[in-house]
């Protein structure tokens, strides 16, 4: 099974500037965008380039999407940059100062040639804008895992955990797209079940069909998503989307909510249940 969202992807991360997260808060504004290579940070970000600087406009915007544990490199930005914090909850630290908590809505002033870091959070991902000077980042030394886990994980809330799963459930539709089955591998529960139109099955079939793409859902709209926690370890999550798939030579369009079961088990979300249920394009979900 194969999928690409027509969709603003979710999950959070950091790439440039000053103060002002798993996955969460509110859903990105821009498209997920390219997974960068780990040249200046590590653990998965997404960058998207929004305005390049020209002769009017001397400076940059672009969006960032981290996973939940990324963090950059010590870096200065030599014409300062700003952060619009609009998803999830990091991490900020000057050289020499405290680690600040950021989290969406922050808005935070990253000096010029002030050294400093910034991360998602080990309990969830963060999603920025970073408005930079026309400079290029000067990067510094690596930010070692042993100080980044000295930190103790911020509270999160039930409104960054919905978001949280939100966000997994469409990094999710993209690594199916990628035909990513590491990633799902590891989402996936060993005893997890998946029920489509065409039947049900278990783990490995499903990812043997996404990784051979015998069935390729080629486009997914999503309309409308809703999340129900049950304690902070158990969630459901509903999606109302649009699919086309292509199997056997032909491009078919149906409408689904799709219900996904997620257990959380040694501090990571696990997929026990996926299943598409056909509906009509009016079909509503119940908030």
């Amino acid at each position: 099974m194969m999928m690409n969202i027509k969709y603003a992807a979710v999950m959070a991360s950091f790439c440039m500037c000053g103060v002002v997260g798993s996955i969460h808060a509110q859903e990105a504004i821009f498209p997920m965008g390219e997974k960068a290579p780990n040249v200046h940070h590590t653990g998965d970000v997404w960058l998207t380039h929004v305005i390049d600087a020209d002769e009017t406009f001397d400076y940059n915007v672009a969006q960032a999407v981290s996973a939940a544990g990324a963090k950059l490199n010590w870096h200065l930005h030599p014409k300062g940059q700003k952060l619009l914090i609009t998803h999830g909850v990091g991490f900020y630290q000057e050289k020499g100062k405290e680690v600040q908590v950021v989290r969406a809505g922050d808005v935070i002033k990253c000096t010029p040639d002030v050294e400093h870091w910034h991360g998602a959070a080990p309990n969830s991902p963060v999603t920025y804008l970073a408005i930079s000077g026309n400079a290029p980042t000067q990067w510094k030394d690596e930010l070692t895992d042993e100080a980044y886990n000295s930190i103790p994980a911020p509270e999160i809330n039930n409104a960054t955990l919905e978001q949280e799963i939100k966000d997994l459930s469409m990094a999710k539709w993209q690594w199916m797209a990628d035909k990513d089955v590491d990633k799902l591998e590891s989402l996936f529960h060993d005893k997890a079940k998946f029920v489509h139109m065409s039947g049900s099955w278990k783990k490995d079939r499903e990812l043997e069909i996404i990784e051979s793409g015998s069935i390729w859902y080629k486009q997914a709209d999503v309309h409308d998503v809703a999340v129900e926690l049950f304690g902070d370890d158990t969630a459901v999550l509903w999606n109302r989307i649009t699919l086309v798939a292509h199997v056997r030579g032909n491009d078919v369009s149906n409408e689904f909510t799709v219900t996904e079961f997620y257990k959380k088990e040694g501090g990571d979300w696990k997929l026990l249940d996926l299943t598409f249920s056909s509906v009509r394009d009016t079909h509503e979900i119940e908030h």
